[in-house]
């Protein structure tokens, strides 16, 4: 059976989901570095940055990274629905898969610990750097919306998980609630129109039209507006 190191509010709660689409058992373990309490050694033992999610395999190979994980189940439950059969469209829910973890979870960890990219900086600095991080995290979800709304449509798969449940902090889906009621503007020196941000409800770009309804998951998603501070992947 599957192991799965993870906490509620955390960035396992997406495959949690992937895992209760593709019909996989596996053993829950609580574990976050903000929670003294729970397993901490034993996820150092598997993985000794101590990040979640991490997935023990039934061989006993370890699989740390999001992206990487859902991947792995996609391709391990062909029929799951959690990459698409078709070839393009894989294509792109791959590559989103990888942009959140490449260009939104980069920007959380910035602003969760700022102190950790910048050595003596001291309260002021350190808020000027987690404002800059959390502006880049709001473009690149805009940019996130229009790029793959194809790869969204359907029935949720592996992409709309991790979509569902990394947009939730730090402001993302409030900031794309507004800029989805602003009118497209022309850019600057007369290029294309501003693309248009998702709902926030939907996950999806502004022309996908089905909300997203991921299976229920054991771990409880944080209440939107919580603690900015709140790590959600890693100590």
């Amino acid at each position: 059976m599957l192991t799965l190191f993870g906490a509620p509010g955390s960035g396992s709660a997406a495959i949690e989901m992937a895992l209760a689409a593709a019909g996989e058992p596996f053993r829950h373990v609580r574990a976050a570095t903000w929670e003294p309490d729970s397993a901490l050694d034993e996820l150092g033992r598997v993985n000794p940055l101590r990040q979640i999610p991490t997935l023990v395999l039934d061989d006993g190979s370890v699989l740390t990274e999001s992206a990487a994980i859902l991947i792995h189940l996609g391709l391990r439950h062909p029929a799951s629905g959690l990459l698409p059969a078709d070839a393009g469209l894989r294509s792109q829910a791959i590559c989103g898969l990888v942009y959140i973890a490449a260009n939104c979870y980069a920007a959380i960890g910035i602003i969760d610990h700022p102190e950790r990219w910048c050595a003596d900086l001291d309260a002021s600095a350190q808020e000027t750097l987690r404002r800059g991080a959390q502006k880049r995290l709001h473009a690149c979800w805009v940019v996130f919306a229009d790029q793959f709304h194809n790869a969204l449509q359907g029935e949720p798969g592996a992409l709309a998980f991790l979509a569902v449940v990394v947009s939730r902090w730090s402001g993302t889906r409030a900031h794309l609630a507004a800029a989805a009621r602003l009118p497209a503007q022309a850019g600057a020196a007369g290029s294309a129109p501003r693309a248009g941000a998702c709902d926030p409800a939907a996950l999806a770009g502004r022309r996908l039209k089905t909300p997203l309804a991921p299976p229920a998951v054991s771990a409880p998603v944080r209440p939107a507006g919580a603690g900015r501070r709140t790590p959600r992947c890693a100590g």
